[in-house]
């Protein structure tokens, strides 16, 4: 499939443009651009946005400065995730909030829900998604790609931070954000600007020979650097501290959905947890495999596959807690066949930092 045929009208995301070999390695070593105009967008406003926001959300957005994003979670009130989410705080009336696609009139309906029935009425709530297209511009050349297109100083923007600018004559809100391990932006933009500017960005990094990427490259950079999957190492199921997310847990800001019984789990001890693991034996570890741990079934695969950048095996599975350390032998299900594997640490993969 090829670049000029993205419909940013339909919001599908291909799983690859040239294969998702040559997409994966062009994001870790030069640069590349995804449509992820399927997310979704969430706007709060109002005196007590703050107020709702920190209400619905496991990590304190009263730490942000404007301009800044923060990595959070939506929770229902026994403790599982309803979704991962990022807050963006606009002003102080003002928070943005990008969420997962197939999640975002659920996640609507769950705050709208929770303002009504436990938080503040003063604060307005849009689903915005329709308003909004977004492009991911992802890997070590991505500033010097994307710095031709905008007068916005881009190095200037910290991990984490975003301005409101322009992008090739376009409005457009540039976060240093992304879901790749590696160094990059994430732009939202009008949709009726997303098919011109995906065009530009193409050509602004033609010399660094930037490629079009599409669902099957995201995964596996997103597994490689560790990062949870909705539907896979999260769901309504899983609690934050099951699933390693401890730290976006903040119970030292007050009251928030799910608070009380994450209180009383962590009180009583955390039964299981999430842990990497690279397959030492001959075989691939697939989503929902069963894993052994002394020649009994102990966990399961939350998501698995090959590994382009390290030449491994690699996957997440959960495990019982006593049993979660790293560098445990453990066995998983290929087809029927117990194949070797040991835990690991995550990230499996941590880009090189300049010096």
């Amino acid at each position: 499939m090829g670049a000029k045929m993205v419909d940013f009208g339909g919001w599908d995301m291909p799983v690859q443009y040239s294969g998702v070999l040559e997409e994966h390695h062009a994001v870790r070593q030069s640069v590349g651009l995804f449509d992820v105009s399927h997310m979704g967008e969430i706007e709060i406003r109002g005196p007590e946005a703050l107020k709702l926001v920190n209400w619905v959300t496991t990590n304190d957005a009263s730490k942000l400065e404007a301009g800044q994003a923060q990595y959070s979670a939506l929770l229902y009130r026994p403790g599982g995730f309803v979704d991962d989410i990022l807050v963006h705080k606009i002003s102080a009336d003002h928070f943005f909030l990008c969420v997962n696609a197939s999640n975002q009139d659920d996640d609507y309906r769950h705050i709208a829900a929770s303002a009504l029935l436990d938080g503040p009425s003063d604060a307005e709530l849009q689903n915005a998604g329709d308003r909004y297209a977004q492009l991911a511009v992802q890997g070590p050349r991505a500033l010097e790609t994307l710095q031709k297109l905008t007068p916005v100083e881009l190095a200037s923007i910290r991990y984490y931070h975003f301005v409101d600018g322009a992008v090739a004559g376009a409005a457009a809100r540039i976060a240093r954000t992304g879901y790749t391990g590696e160094d990059g932006f994430e732009i939202y933009i009008a949709p009726s600007e997303a098919v011109r500017l995906w065009e530009e960005i193409l050509a602004a990094g033609a010399e660094f020979g930037i490629k079009p990427c599409g669902l099957g490259a995201r995964n596996t950079l997103r597994l490689e650097a560790g990062m949870a999957l909705y539907g896979h190492e999260i769901d309504a199921s899983i609690t934050p501290w099951e699933a390693g997310l401890g730290w976006i847990m903040k119970p030292g800001k007050g009251d928030f959905l799910g608070r009380e019984a994450l209180i009383k789990q962590k009180d009583r001890g955390i039964a299981r947890q999430l842990m990497g693991f690279e397959m030492t034996g001959r075989g691939v570890a697939r989503d929902g495999y069963e894993v052994y741990v002394d020649g009994a079934p102990a966990g399961w695969v939350t998501s698995g596959g090959p590994s382009p950048t390290l030449n491994k095996n690699i996957g997440f599975c959960y495990l019982p807690s006593a049993l979660a350390q790293t560098g445990r032998a453990i066995h998983i299900m290929v087809r029927d066949v117990p194949i070797p594997a040991i835990t690991v640490p995550t990230p499996f993969y941590s880009r090189r930092k300049p010096t």
